[in-house]
């Protein structure tokens, strides 16, 4: 399956959380399990090689390949959730999003500095809740951060919210027109 294909696995909703919002749903890509499983395969290849040892996923789309990523990549899964769902000691970051403000938590012992970290969430936009997800994770000072997406928006231009310093990579990259 090619990313062309792939790309074609996507729903596109208008409107939907709110009025004048187009919401990638990747519900139909999770339907195919060839689609999955060359999303996992193609996620592998990207960070095999990049000495990562923690995957950060964000609740809650995120929580879909992250999960998958970090087992095939045989390192730990990290959840970063909303505010009291996670039972131990925490820290957090709030931010602002298209459709109004939110917070994301962590747990304290989560990360270290010896790791290097890639954060996963599974469509990049404004990159609102990813940059929230970066500065929190930076809160831990690992040795690395790396930030990856399933899908990419590029007519957003939602990339240029991140530090230079950060490698951030997507798998299909598309505007919303195209899809």
């Amino acid at each position: 399956m090619n990313k062309e294909e792939l790309i074609k696995t996507l729903r596109v909703v208008p409107d939907f959380p709110k009025k004048g919002i187009m919401f990638f749903d990747i519900t139909t890509m999770l339907k195919n399990p060839d689609a999955v499983e060359e999303v996992a395969n193609c996620l592998y290849d990207m960070y095999k090689d990049k000495g990562v040892t923690k995957v950060v996923g964000l609740e809650s789309r995120g929580f879909i390949f992250a999960p998958i990523l970090a087992n095939k990549l045989h390192v730990g899964f990290v959840p970063i959730r909303k505010p009291g769902k996670l039972p131990a000691d925490t820290i957090e970051q709030s931010y602002t999003k298209e459709y109004g403000t939110d917070t994301l938590q962590m747990h304290k012992d989560a990360i270290n500095e010896n790791d290097v970290v890639l954060i996963h969430d599974d469509l990049l936009a404004t990159g609102g809740s990813m940059k929230a997800a970066c500065d929190l994770v930076k809160q831990m000072n690992p040795q690395k951060i790396l930030i990856n997406f399933v899908i990419e928006l590029t007519n957003l231009n939602g990339r240029k919210v991140f530090d230079d310093n950060i490698e951030v990579d997507s798998l299909l990259y598309c505007s919303e027109e195209e899809v």
